[in-house]
């Protein structure tokens, strides 16, 4: 949970070019970010795969009027609905957006190509016929914003008593980059988000990278069998909740709309 993932930015910018707040060359550019480009492959009526702004059109004309995220792991099938092939492709990606009108989800699959230092990524989302029913175990902003501060607190105090607070070079380095990414004006969310889901996504993102920093040090001075196990125990709960919030997040567009917020 270092960077935001793809399937986010893609249903955050599809959400806002759906519903008129971006238009298709801004919500293009801040789904690609820093990768080389995007392309879309088999959606119906493409023999082979296509740019995100057609794609993106083609949707809205095949009735799609909002995308959601799902972030699974195994044993939590956070934002999934089936069917079973679709599942397992957005397991093995870690993530998925799945669309809100028309029963279709995208997997994100990723291509990495050049020499070191130069290495530059594409990526092809498929398209796959998704069971249209609640996503899994996704809460609801409030929800996600109460689960995500216990959660943190708990931890915290377990964190550290073992000595596994993100701290040193490392973590210091990676704590100021996000910083920076924040002190440049990042658009934590695409345009017409609610200001609530981009106070939960900005937490679970911070929450996330805490998290990634205490596994990223080892053992720290956890070094007996059963404080190992007790870290573990402590973070484990964190990330998911982390993970929970996140998709609450990103699914709040799509949550007032069918609520009439919109």
């Amino acid at each position: 949970m270092l960077t935001e993932p793809r399937s986010g930015r893609l249903a955050a910018w599809g959400n806002a070019l759906l519903a008129g707040f971006a238009s298709p060359d801004d919500a293009v550019l801040a789904i690609v970010g820093e990768d080389a480009v995007h392309r879309v492959e088999g959606l119906p009526g493409e023999s082979a795969p296509v740019g995100l702004s057609l794609a993106l059109g083609r949707l809205r004309t095949l009735g799609v009027t909002g995308l959601r995220v799902a972030l699974p792991a195994p044993g939590h099938p956070l934002g999934l609905s089936g069917p079973p092939e679709f599942n397992a492709r957005a397991l093995e990606a870690e993530e998925a957006a799945v669309c809100h009108g028309a029963a279709f989800g995208l997997v994100p699959r990723l291509y990495e190509a050049g020499p070191e230092g130069d290495v530059h990524a594409e990526v092809v989302w498929h398209v796959l016929p998704v069971r249209e029913a609640p996503p899994a175990d996704v809460p609801s902003l409030g929800e996600a914003e109460r689960e995500l501060a216990e959660a943190l607190r708990e931890a915290t105090v377990v964190l550290a008593k073992l000595d596994v607070a993100g701290s040193g070079p490392v973590a210091d380095a990676a704590i100021d980059a996000y910083r920076a990414r924040a002190e440049r004006g990042r658009e934590v969310l695409a345009p017409g988000y609610p200001p609530r889901a981009v106070r939960v996504l900005e937490l679970a993102q911070r929450v996330g990278l805490l998290v990634s920093l205490a596994y990223d040090r080892g053992h720290g001075g956890a070094v007996s069998a059963s404080e190992m196990a007790a870290r573990g125990e402590a973070l484990r709960p964190v990330e998911r909740t982390a993970r929970r919030a996140q998709v609450a997040a990103y699914n709040s567009f799509v949550e007032e709309r069918e609520r009439g917020g919109r």
